[in-house]
């Protein structure tokens, strides 16, 4: 995370201070941005602006007011059409060169498609800044950002994701492809996950301590970020950070699918995902369909 530099005047808007966004947000505001925010749950703006957030009430304010940059960190693709092309949306304000930084997950399709429609129909632009590191991430700065789009836009904009993030990939110029590059870690993790809980099962099997196990994996062939962060990982709950993973992962599959890209692993990680972590799965959870 870069703090202070020449971003003191530059007003940055903000769509979306959930468990990911407000800790990003505030990261901004310490590297000297004056962020403008806006979400729909209004018991955040208390704490948002005790954070040195300025708050709005309308989408409107917020493309009025931002500079050049407008960050969506909201849910969904549907939640990022109707931010931006809805009633009350950020073109409602009729905003001129500015750029929207979508920091949602979507499938890649979905951003290819979001970035044409905002150039069709606006006089802005859009590039995807996918991230992963979780709201530790986001808390310490230490996000990866994987953006993709204009690479002189991209590039101009780098103190922002400095400001979140202290690894930052770029990823070509159509949207969707730092979508592409998360469901790949996303898939990679999801794997991890799978066969380090499998081998703890078998060691628990034969009543070999844990701790030792992960101590032996840390300096042996077996190492990964999974296994130096197990401790957490294995505390991960099922209805959020569990939630989120097995999206990607059936995401991913779907993607393989449509371009007849086999993977199977990551079909059977999505499958026993919920069962190897020992958690039970929350019934409105999507069941992969292979």
């Amino acid at each position: 995370m870069n703090l202070g530099g020449n971003n003191m005047s530059k007003k940055v808007g903000f769509v979306g201070l959930g468990t990911m966004g407000f800790p990003m947000a505030v990261n901004l505001k310490k590297a000297g941005f004056d962020v403008i925010g806006f979400d729909a749950f209004k018991g955040i703006y208390e704490k948002a602006k005790a954070a040195g957030i300025t708050m709005v009430e309308t989408l409107n304010e917020v493309a009025v007011q931002a500079d050049e940059a407008i960050i969506s960190m909201v849910r969904d693709y549907a939640q990022n059409v109707d931010i931006i092309f809805g009633e009350n949306g950020l073109l409602s304000a009729k905003p001129k060169n500015k750029t929207i930084i979508v920091m949602s997950t979507l499938d890649p399709e979905s951003m290819n498609e979001l970035g044409k429609r905002v150039e069709e129909e606006s006089d802005l632009t859009l590039i995807s800044a996918a991230v992963s590191g979780g709201a530790s991430g986001a808390q310490a700065g230490t996000l990866s950002i994987m953006t993709a789009g204009s690479e002189d836009i991209v590039k101009s904009f780098q103190p922002y994701f400095e400001a979140m993030g202290s690894n930052i990939f770029y990823y070509g110029s159509e949207p969707g492809n730092s979508q592409v590059a998360k469901l790949v870690n996303n898939m990679i993790l999801g794997i991890n996950m799978n066969a380090i809980a499998e081998g703890l099962k078998l060691a628990r099997h034969y009543n070999l301590p844990e701790e030792e196990i992960i101590k032996l994996l840390q300096v042996s062939t077996g190492d990964s970020w999974v296994v130096r962060n197990w401790r957490d990982v294995s505390n991960w709950t099922a209805d959020t950070a569990l939630a989120v993973l097995l999206k990607d992962l059936i995401a991913a599959y779907n993607q393989g699918i449509k371009h007849n890209i086999p993977l199977p692993f990551n079909a059977l990680s999505s499958t026993q995902l919920f069962n190897s972590m020992d958690k039970e799965k929350p019934l409105y959870l999507e069941s992969p369909k292979f």
